[in-house]
């Protein structure tokens, strides 16, 4: 393993994996399901690494966050993850409003209205927060099984066609496995064309999708051609769109809006193409096993499952109504802070509305950040993760062929009755069926001997302490 250099010619750490040739003698080029990311002119996901030569504003303020990396600051000087910068204007606006009250309280007239309203309206604006709240976090909660879930069935899917499709003799055989390898594919197609659609990113014409589904008759590949590019943001967009301007925020729906022919459901029509899999396999009988047949099956109403879940997530916020109604509840209430905190605390007024402020402001920012778990804010969901994980299990499962029972069994360094008896498979395979039975019974005393020992010890040490608690109370009632 040697260090590589990377697109920008600096040296890196990641390994240079050499693929062999082809014992065949073929001069096609190697390919590998990561090859994509090896390229110089690769799709930058947005769960991205920090950048080490220079200060990248994106490196604070895009996401989601790189859950690998380990910050030893503590959390309340945090910046990457934190909702400050989005705080900056309202804080700002909070502190010309209420340096402009206690200026007029102090020099024309005196603006203060009781205390009571303050607890009243703080009792009403801490329900509301922490209903928006709630239902936020719920949200955040629920996207995540559902990719829970797709890493679950992706796993047992996979591992299912991997060992229980047989493979045929001769050329049939041959067109077997790369029709498994096909399949699995598809799973990774899968997960990833579900992340680019719940980020409204229409298309196939993505470096992680494009070769995994370009030779499938889809929507998505039809309407190719007429889906509007994306385009980068002005740096003053940019910059409104971290602080949190509303008035900067594109509409994320705006390129499938302006496509001129239908997008079709992309993860829909892969799973069509798996349950056609499914269904080839039944019919050559390379799959005899009925059960497993059903297992497969249910494995794709599984993943469809997970797909109209995250989609009801996505496209089911909180109703507008009680979003408009939060946010102008909270809002009031922090522009009366001034005004009921001016006559205790004077000139302490700007400063005490500017931390309170920050603390109402804050939570409800955080609700609405993590109300779309799928989107591309720090706190986010890490989706590009989620689908490497689910390709590097893919990996691993394919990386070998169907265990042999009759071989990883019959291993050396296999001990059926370890740690009673160093003796390996083949060892045992000497001796009687009563033997091993005998030596089962006596593994089982032997362990129930060494657990009686320690609850012995345990025992005695706790008489020993009950014992020393009795001395010391009659030294204490003789002194």
């Amino acid at each position: 393993m040697a260090a590589s250099l990377d697109t920008d010619g600096s040296k890196t750490l990641k390994p240079t994996i050499e693929i062999p040739t082809s014992r065949s003698g073929s001069t096609d080029a190697p390919m590998s399901p990561q090859s994509w990311r090896k390229r110089k002119n690769s799709y930058n996901p947005p769960s991205r690494a920090h950048t080490a030569a220079s200060l990248d504003a994106n490196d604070y303020f895009v996401g989601p966050r790189d859950m690998s990396k380990h910050s030893k600051w503590p959390f309340f000087l945090r910046m990457h993850g934190s909702v400050l910068p989005k705080m900056i204007l309202p804080l700002t606006v909070v502190t010309l409003w209420s340096t402009l009250i206690t200026c007029l309280s102090e020099f024309v007239y005196e603006l203060k209205v009781s205390n009571l309203l303050l607890t009243v309206l703080g009792f009403v604006v801490g329900l509301a927060i922490s209903f928006r709240t709630s239902s936020a976090y719920e949200r955040y909660t629920e996207g995540r099984k559902y990719w829970s879930q797709l890493q679950l069935v992706g796993q047992n899917f996979s591992r299912t066609v991997w060992v229980h499709v047989a493979e045929r003799d001769g050329d049939l055989g041959k067109e077997d496995l790369l029709a498994k390898i096909s399949a699995l594919n598809l799973v990774n197609a899968f997960a990833r064309a579900m992340q680019h659609k719940l980020r409204f990113e229409p298309g196939i014409d993505y470096p992680d999708l494009k070769e995994r589904v370009e030779y499938l008759e889809t929507f998505a590949k039809v309407a190719e051609a007429d889906i509007p590019k994306a385009k980068e943001p002005g740096k003053l967009k940019a910059a409104g769109e971290y602080l949190g301007v509303t008035f900067a925020e594109s509409n994320p729906r705006k390129r499938i809006k302006r496509s001129k022919k239908p997008l079709g459901n992309l993860p829909l029509e892969i799973l069509s193409h798996l349950s056609s899999y499914v269904e080839y396999v039944n019919q050559n009988e390379t799959l005899k096993n009925g059960l497993y047949h059903n297992q497969l099956i249910t494995s794709i109403v599984a993943f469809n499952d997970v797909l109209v879940g995250v989609e009801r997530v996505l496209n089911t916020p909180l109703p507008i109504a009680y979003s408009i109604a939060i946010s102008q509840i909270t809002w009031v209430y922090v522009m009366m802070l001034p005004f009921q905190m001016w006559d205790d605390l004077r000139w302490v007024t700007i400063p005490g509305s500017i931390f309170a402020a920050y603390i109402i402001l804050g939570i409800a920012a955080i609700g609405r950040e993590i109300e779309n778990p799928f989107g591309e804010d720090v706190n986010d969901l890490p989706l590009e993760t989620f689908c490497q994980e689910l390709e590097a299990d893919i990996d691993y499962i394919m990386s070998n062929p169907r265990p042999n029972v009759a071989e990883f069994f019959r291993s050396d360094l296999n001990m059926p009755l370890g740690p009673l008896s160093q003796k390996s498979f083949d060892g045992w395979m000497a001796r009687s069926k009563q033997d091993i039975r005998d030596a089962l019974m006596t593994k089982t005393k032997a362990d129930m001997r060494i657990r009686n020992s320690y609850s012995k010890v345990r025992e005695e040490e706790e008489d020993e302490k009950h014992h020393g608690q009795l001395q010391h109370g009659q030294q204490q009632q003789e002194a």
